[in-house]
């Protein structure tokens, strides 16, 4: 049985308290399983937004998406999680990343280490997490028993074995960091991927959900014309073959509904993440497969 659907959004725009608390009362009035936030200079800070989004909600789960870790002292960010948790009501999910952008280190005046220490230090981050939070003794408590839903972003084969270790969703940008910046995995190049991640996965004995997030979501008649804002992320593809890119949501409501059945089918992706642009555009998706 497949696991059900989950959509996300997340986030990204500054806005006064009024207007956050209004964008995600939006969100849950249009059927958005999960609130979430980034973690970038320059956006909203996560934990009192998440807070002030926990305020004016009832039912969606409130995350990040995803905490670059290169930011955060594990003790530290236990006491926010935990501290964010119970005034939520217990609908934290925890989403962690090794970081990716060096301009954003070197304007907080942190060293941007290798991937391979980046990714060292989420390891020690999540291992941190579960042992303080997980300590009966450590205050404040999680409402959330040993500790919230935790969700790892990435691609690389060390990132993904911690995910198929120790975490409850594994979250795939679709893409992959080279000197020219983010390209976009093709369907057989991300297939690729969540084929090492499974078989991560058999090797712990465990099996995370798979989240993806769609980079560009809009519902037409003219597919090519849309996909053609995301050519420079794949210049290399076709047309046939950048509309087939996993990581688009494009066309009437009917064929994007059948784009992330078959996306369930063909990779197991069942939570799917837009970005704050596309709130509007994917609800009627939402609410089209909203329990299926």
């Amino acid at each position: 049985m497949p696991r059900p659907f989950r959509f996300g959004v997340n986030l990204m725009d500054q806005a006064d308290g009024s207007s956050w608390r209004a964008k995600c009362r939006r969100a849950e009035e249009l059927g958005y399983d999960v609130i979430l936030v980034p973690d970038h200079l320059g956006m909203p800070a996560p934990f009192p937004a998440l807070v002030a989004a926990a305020e004016v909600t009832e039912r969606p789960r409130l995350g990040t998406f995803v905490l670059n870790t290169g930011f955060w002292n594990p003790t530290l960010l236990a006491r926010e999680i935990a501290g964010t948790d119970a005034l939520a009501g217990g609908r934290l999910e925890i989403g962690l990343g090794a970081g990716y952008v060096r301009e954003e280190h070197e304007r907080a005046g942190l060293e941007f280490p290798s991937p391979g220490a980046r990714v060292r230090h989420l390891r020690r981050t999540v291992e941190e997490l579960d042992r303080l939070l997980g300590d009966e003794e450590h205050l404040p408590r999680t409402v959330q028993r040993p500790r919230p839903p935790l969700l790892i972003g990435g691609n690389g084969d060390r990132v993904l074995d911690l995910a198929a270790e120790r975490a409850e969703t594994v979250a795939f940008s679709g893409g992959r960091e080279t000197k020219e910046g983010i390209k976009a995995h093709t369907a057989d190049a991300l297939e690729e991927r969540v084929a090492a991640f499974r078989a991560r996965a058999a090797r712990h004995g465990t099996d995370p959900e798979l989240n993806l997030l769609l980079q560009l979501v809009a519902v037409t008649d003219d597919r090519a014309a849309e996909a053609g804002a995301l050519g420079p992320l794949a210049p290399d593809l076709t047309e046939d073959e950048l509309l087939a890119l996993p990581i688009l949501a494009l066309g009437t409501v009917p064929e994007i509904c059948g784009q992330l059945r078959a996306r369930r089918e063909r990779f197991g992706f069942s939570y799917f993440t837009v970005l704050e642009p596309h709130l509007e555009a994917f609800a009627p998706v939402v609410r089209e497969l909203s329990g299926e």
